[in-house]
């Protein structure tokens, strides 16, 4: 990395921090030097993280919160500041996901997964704003490619990543001329918990499969972590963790176009089996874990 990061010494907060991308965002900011806060539903395993940064030489503490919950976060806020000092970063990565067709899932899930992923990240963000404020500091919202790119069979999840970065993009104008940055952290599938669960199910195994390449490539998880912490450190407004990525604004509705084509040849042909498209509930461990939250 060379030299001292500008990051060490700093609270750098992440939610989501219990596996998969926030586990290893936080990992990459301990080694950098930064009080690592965690937050999640998984105490068991926001302990185990934890344990992992303060291996890695940095001090690391965890909150269980769910982050569509005004009170708690604002409580967990203070108790952070209180605790480890105000945050510099902010990683707002907390994220479910579900698949099947739109008429065929539960009303309750769709609207959790909307909550979730665009109120939790305003959630995140109104909680630690004082922190930020004080500090100057970087709020990052990991984004997804779905907020690009029309994602048949995850329309909760490809609106509510689309709606966090408008969200995203209209807080980085509004923040801009009191030193806080905001940016926007934006990948494509990732070898997670959540992605390993997923293709248990037909409807999201068929869902990658009919995207057009790049996009239907499962990425290592290794360096995603650094890439999110090397973007901290430069107040990125913009990451592309992979680099085609960055093409994808530029084609305009010619993917789209792709996209829908694909879907309608695939679907027409799946309709008739009600198996295939059977919706999947939330997926991964960490959907379960907020399922269990919620019950």
């Amino acid at each position: 990395m060379g030299g001292v990061s500008p990051l060490h010494g700093r609270t750098a907060v992440v939610t989501g921090a219990a596996r998969g991308v926030g586990e290893r965002a936080a990992l990459a900011l301990a080694r950098r030097g930064a009080r690592v806060a965690l937050l999640g539903h998984e105490e068991a395993e926001l302990a185990r993280v934890a344990d992992r940064c303060r291996e890695a030489g940095a001090p690391a503490h965890a909150w269980p919160a769910d982050v569509t919950d005004d009170a708690r976060m604002a409580e967990v806020a203070r108790d952070v500041e209180r605790r480890m000092g105000p945050a510099s970063v902010v990683v707002a990565n907390a994220g479910i996901a579900a698949a099947g067709p739109f008429e065929r899932t539960a009303p309750e899930s769709w609207r959790r997964i909307v909550e979730v992923n665009l109120v939790g990240s305003a959630v995140t963000a109104r909680a630690f704003l004082p922190a930020l404020l004080a500090t100057r500091g970087y709020y990052l919202l990991v984004s997804s490619l779905a907020a690009l790119s029309p994602v048949p069979l995850m329309t909760a999840y490809g609106a509510s990543k689309a709606g966090a970065e408008a969200f995203a993009a209209g807080l980085r104008a509004e923040l801009a001329h009191r030193g806080v940055a905001v940016g926007v952290a934006r990948l494509s599938w990732y070898d997670t918990d959540l992605i390993r669960a997923a293709d248990d199910h037909r409807v999201m195994r068929e869902l990658r499969r009919h995207l057009p390449w790049p996009a239907d490539r499962v990425h290592s998880d290794d360096r995603v972590g650094e890439l999110l912490a090397r973007g901290a450190e430069r107040r990125r407004p913009v990451l592309h963790l992979q680099p085609w990525l960055r093409l994808v604004p530029a084609l305009g509705p010619l993917l789209p176009a792709v996209v829908a084509r694909g879907a309608r040849q695939a679907l027409s042909r799946l309709d008739e089996d009600e198996t295939a498209l059977a919706p999947t509930g939330l997926l991964g461990p960490g959907g379960e874990a907020d399922e269990a939250a919620g019950a």
